[in-house]
């Protein structure tokens, strides 16, 4: 259901890992009729122009030559209402299924980790969130990104339900894992993302916290559309 009545806004969804802040933002844009951005796809992007143009040789990353591909590359998003979310497209081209290969998921963190990468893709964030109505998700999005965002959410739960649902998630994928595992890989994570020197996880002052430990996706919603509508009513 698109909101039309209302000027469109920009939407930051930040938070710890493996409280469903993608399924969610997507979940949002879908009901709003804004674009979703997914900050991973587009470090996923920019791995794939750069295996295409032969900047990652045998597993190796280069870069330099990566870095020095960064003006050859256009990464867009356009909602596709059959599967109610945004594809990207890079220059031009559909590169929805050709991100998530194996040998892109193998490189991309390398890729994300490149200074001029980040400085180029944040700057296409906030290019795309000029035009307003769009939500994205990630961890820096109402820090570093988007930090006079209209609305700014930060979604945190329990370590122990995270993990829990992190866990369920792997099983039913066919993984053999432990909860005891993941409950710990759940903490380190925690603990990377506060204390990494570029872009590290934190609060925004002006963020509305989102606990979603014990709610449903329905109650999630719901309480999103309610606290949405107090935002617009404040602009």
């Amino acid at each position: 259901m698109s909101d039309t009545k209302q000027p469109k806004i920009i939407i930051a969804v930040d938070g710890f890992s493996s409280c469903g802040k993608s399924t969610f933002a997507k979940a949002i844009a879908a009901r709003l009729g804004y674009i979703f951005i997914d900050t991973g796809a587009m470090y996923r992007a920019v791995t794939l122009f750069a295996l295409e143009q032969g900047a990652i040789r045998s597993g190796i990353v280069h870069e330099d030559e990566v870095a020095a591909l960064l003006d050859r590359i256009a990464i867009t998003f356009r909602f596709n209402p059959e599967r109610g979310a945004s594809d990207i497209y890079v220059n031009g081209d559909l590169a929805e299924g050709k991100i998530r290969t194996i040998e892109v998921s193998n490189c991309v963190s390398r890729v994300s980790a490149i200074p001029e990468v980040r400085a180029k893709l944040v700057a296409m964030q906030q290019e795309m969130g000029r035009r307003k109505g769009v939500v994205m998700d990630g961890r820096d999005i109402g820090t570093v990104v988007f930090p006079d965002a209209e609305m700014k959410l930060f979604m945190t739960a329990d370590p122990k339900v995270r993990a829990r649902r992190r866990y369920d998630e792997l099983r039913a994928k066919g993984d053999e894992v432990t909860l005891e595992e993941i409950e710990r890989n759940v903490v380190e994570r925690d603990k990377a993302d506060m204390s990494r020197r570029v872009s590290p996880l934190r609060q925004a002052e002006d963020a509305i916290v989102l606990d979603n430990s014990r709610m449903t996706v329905d109650e999630q919603m719901e309480w999103f559309m309610a606290r949405l509508a107090e935002t617009k009513n404040a602009l």
